[in-house]
């Protein structure tokens, strides 16, 4: 048996190296990676992106009004502390809000148990009324 492994072992003279190659010659698939690697860099295009945005133009000292407006889970309105007693006062700040040369920025803070609806209802309606500074604030909590 040992005779017959060492037969193996030399396939052709004393030289051990003389057998088959085993493994793969990576050179040319590596070339022909590369080349593949440049042709897709080469072929994609420059991508430009760009995102225009509409930035307020402020004049000096016009800073905008900030206008409080709480919301209860029954769907009550406060406006700047005061309580407004029914969708046509709420109607009619909106109106004067949206007639000032710089519209107030409104802040809509529910309460955390205040229904979508109502806050969905009250954005509809300042949407309506044409004010585009509206935001619902978070109490936290």
């Amino acid at each position: 048996m040992k005779l017959y492994t060492q037969h193996l072992s030399r396939s052709s003279g004393d030289d051990p190296e003389a057998g088959p190659m085993v493994e793969m010659n990576t050179t040319p698939l590596i070339d022909v990676m590369l080349v593949l690697l440049v042709m897709l860099i080469i072929t994609i295009p420059v991508q430009l992106h760009s995102v225009n945005l509409d930035m307020p133009s402020m004049q000096a000292g016009t800073m905008p009004e900030v206008v409080e407006v709480q919301m209860n889970a029954a769907g009550f309105l406060q406006w700047n502390g005061e309580t407004l007693a029914d969708m046509q006062a709420v109607q009619a700040r909106m109106a004067a809000a949206r007639a000032q040369p710089v519209q107030p920025e409104i802040h809509l803070k529910p309460s955390f148990d205040t229904p979508y609806s109502f806050v969905a209802a009250f954005l509809v309606m300042a949407n309506r009324a044409g004010l585009q500074k509206v935001g619902v604030v978070n109490q936290g909590g």
